[in-house]
């Protein structure tokens, strides 16, 4: 039997544990999840700090670390078009043929129902506090933000200077 096919579309700056929730969650529903890097060509900047290729190591890790079922799961990086009505056609000739879509960003969710997707929901792992904006502040900051993410992603950001790289851009929009 083949397994429904789901999209899970974030910007992953970083995966942290509320994603790691929802995709276990997709997994089990029996659902296969592709992951979809969304913004996948910004980086460096507050909100992206992180390249495309990046998150897909960071995430390609956190699932080895897991344990989770790789040959179930796809990982794809999707960059912006700024074209909303023509959005989803765009996804659509980037990922594998999928039948349902799961995503927390209302204009996406609002952008895959126009297009007559369903979108479905998992339950939110305290959505204040695993959020990507809110662990990039943290770090910028200097303060813990490790018990956010997986443990091989707090490693890998530490051990690539990531951690330094969101301190840095930070930098361009909090000086006056």
């Amino acid at each position: 039997m083949v397994n429904m096919r789901s999209v899970f579309i974030g910007r992953f700056q970083p995966i942290h544990k509320g994603h790691l929730h929802t995709i276990k969650q997709i997994l089990d529903r029996e659902q296969d999840p592709i992951i979809v890097i969304g913004s996948s060509q910004y980086s460096h900047t507050p909100d992206n700090p992180f390249s495309g290729g990046e998150r897909v190591h960071l995430i390609k890790r956190t699932l080895i670390a897991e344990d989770l079922p790789l040959e179930r799961i796809d990982i794809i990086p999707l960059s912006d078009i700024h074209i909303h009505p023509l959005w989803v056609s765009h996804l659509k000739s980037f990922v594998p043929p999928f039948d349902l879509a799961y995503t927390h960003n209302p204009l996406v969710r609002r952008l895959l129902k126009d297009a007559g997707i369903e979108v479905d929901e998992t339950d939110l792992l305290k959505r204040k506090t695993y959020s990507g904006s809110h662990i990039r502040a943290l770090i910028r900051r200097g303060d813990d933000w490790e018990p956010l993410v997986p443990p091989v992603v707090a490693e890998l950001i530490k051990d690539l200077n990531l951690d330094e790289r969101i301190r840095e851009v930070g930098e361009t929009t909090t000086k006056r």
